[in-house]
């Protein structure tokens, strides 16, 4: 600051002097000034407090001087660091696999199961499995006059190879069924004008089936497949069956598309010793003897989200015993198409068949027919429906569907007329046994149905479904209900217990009985109207694992005790409890 103020004084004076010099006009000289020292500016040092100030008090106290020191002493060190490594994923040990199992149980009525399953490897390629079951019961049903006892057993062998390319088997089963037509009409034997009593009829009857079969799948090969099936069956009261089925399989690439070719060749033949009980005498057998050729060509078509399936099925048919054939065309057409991912998925068809029937299949659904049946094909014209499924939650999937059926010679079951003209081999013409009604029938039909998977462990399931029936010969469609119904549940209780439950529910249904009159046409017996109530059917058991190889279980049947009838004058057994155990090993 102070360099500066000089510099400014010099200035003025240099000024001043020129200034001077040209008012006096006058020479004053030279001088000359020398500056003896720079300058250096300098802060002055600022005010202190005195950290320490002092202090004029008349006790002052001395701070006493500490010294410090530290005591070491040598210590020996047997640590040694250990490197570090990664955690270790504990690993469940796989569940152990049997290839054998044996299971039997014991309950009342008399009741036995028993069942035997093995699966054996010959080498790398080849295998064979074999199983027998047994299911029987001494039962006693109540207000049931006559025996009603019943055995169902089967064993059956299987034999696969698998190839780089092809893939075939063979199977082969053995069966045995006795059941009694212990269906009589409510007071039968308490009727004198029968002349009859229950120790005097014999209502047991015998089935009898053998069936041999092969197959063989190829890969990378126009041929893809193929199935074949031979199967007798036979009675206790000589009838007799035979039934031949062969179904090759072909698909050609077409493009992008997928085209393929279906065969079948079904063949069955058959007699019955007795005639209809619907006659009054009994002087002739009833033969029968259908065959049916069939290929269905179709053309499958995938895209992103669709898929469609476009064919037609032609088949020829022929009744052999009335020299009768007839060519038929039905629709074979399925699509479906995702509309929300796996949310929704809308599907539709609309297919139709020549239905083969058999003796086989009919005791197979209705036990009590009797041995006088009539065997003809049902020409289903056509099933078409339409429906969406799909997954509301994860662990929620659903179904619904529509359909709409027209079926022509569709086989229901009706009661045998009582026919007291009759002295056949076994009494199955006291109104106690079935026959084969075909009529025209149209059906509409809605089902529904969830399934819930709560956890890994627990497992919900019910559906439903209602029918609607047009008849064209008959008042009503015999035997088939208006509503069927089922409920299922499986429960993992933990590691060693686990349990389940299924309730079956029937709705109402008709039927009707009639008595034979001489020289009367059936349409004009005497008839009675048979109204079958609804029916549910509560079934459960519980199961404890008392090893990885045995595991003892409770099973239940019929638990609400509904003296039910399935069918028409045949009641079911009432509670039922079973108790059993399963041991696996290796054989």
């Amino acid at each position: 600051m102070q360099k500066q103020l000089v510099t400014v004084l010099l200035i003025l004076s240099v000024s001043v002097c020129g200034w001077a010099q040209d008012e006096d006009e006058k020479d004053i000289g030279t001088e000359t000034v020398t500056v003896t020292k720079a300058y250096t500016p300098t802060i002055s040092d600022a005010f202190k407090i005195k950290s320490l100030p002092k202090m004029n008090d008349s006790i002052v106290l001395q701070k006493k001087k500490i010294e410090y020191s530290i005591f070491s002493v040598p210590v020996a060190s047997t640590f040694t660091p250990a490197k570090g490594t990664a955690s270790k994923v504990k690993k469940i040990a796989p569940p152990a696999l049997y290839n054998s199992y044996a299971s039997a149980g014991v309950g009342n009525p008399a009741n036995l199961m028993a069942k035997f399953y093995t699966s054996r490897t010959i080498d790398r390629e080849s295998g064979y499995t074999v199983g027998l079951s047994h299911n029987s019961s001494r039962a006693n049903i109540k207000s049931v006059e006559v025996d009603n006892f019943y055995s169902n057993s089967l064993l059956e062998g299987a034999y696969s190879k698998r190839g780089r390319d092809v893939n075939w088997g063979a199977d082969i089963g053995v069966q045995h069924k006795l059941y009694n037509w212990y269906g009589t009409p409510e007071g039968f034997f308490q009727d004198t004008n029968n002349g009859l009593t229950a120790d005097d009829v014999d209502t047991r009857q015998n089935y009898f089936m053998g069936a041999v079969g092969a197959h063989v799948n190829v890969e990378d090969s126009f041929f893809k497949r193929a199935e074949f099936k031979y199967r007798r069956f036979w009675d206790a009261v000589k009838s007799g069956e035979n039934r031949i089925v062969l179904q090759p399989e072909f698909e050609f690439p077409i493009a992008d598309e997928m085209f393929a070719f279906k065969f079948k060749a079904d063949y069955v033949n058959g007699s019955f010793e007795n005639n209809s009980l619907n006659s009054a005498t009994n002087t002739k057998g009833i033969n029968y003897s259908n065959f049916q050729i069939g290929v269905t060509p179709s053309l499958n078509i995938l895209r992103d989200n669709l898929s469609l399936n476009l064919g037609l099925n032609f088949v020829y048919g022929l009744d052999s015993e009335r020299n009768d054939g007839t060519f038929y065309i039905y629709p074979a057409v399925t699509a479906s198409y995702r509309l929300l991912d796996d949310f929704a998925i809308a599907y539709a068809g609309a297919e139709g068949e020549l239905k083969q029937h058999s003796y086989y299949d009919l005791v197979a659904d209705n036990p009590y027919v009797s041995p006088t049946l009539t065997i003809v094909p049902t020409d289903k014209n056509y099933d078409a429906y339409l429906g969406l499924r799909g997954q509301l939650l994860p662990n929620l999937s659903y179904n619904v569907k529509g359909s709409y059926t027209a079926e022509s010679r569709k086989a229901l079951f009706k009661l045998n007329p009582i026919n007291s003209f009759r002295n056949d081999e076994k009494h199955y013409y006291l109104g106690n046994s079935y026959e084969v009604f075909y009529d025209d029938l149209k059906t509409f039909a809605v089902f529904g149905e969830l399934n819930i998977d709560v956890n890994r462990n627990f497992t919900l399931g019910v559906n439903a479904e209602y029918f609607s029936y047009n008849t064209t010969t008959s008042a009503a469609a015999w035997n088939l209900p208006d509503i069927e119904g089922s409920l299922f549940m499986d429960y993992q209780i933990g590691e060693k217990w686990y349990a389940g439950a299924n309730l079956f529910y029937v709705g109402k249904r008709q039927d009707y009985a009639t008595t034979v009159v001489p020289n009367t046409q059936p349409t004009d017996f005497p008839t009675t109207i048979i109204a079958l109530d609804s029916y549910f059917d509560l079934n459960a058991h519980l199961g404890y694992r008392v090893t990885d190889q045995l595991s003892v279980f409770l099973k239940g049947a019929n638990l609400a005790n509904n003296n039910y009838q399935r069918w028409a004058n045949f009641p079911v057994q009432g509670i039922q409890a079973m108790a059993g155990a399963t041991y696996k090993f290796d054989l």
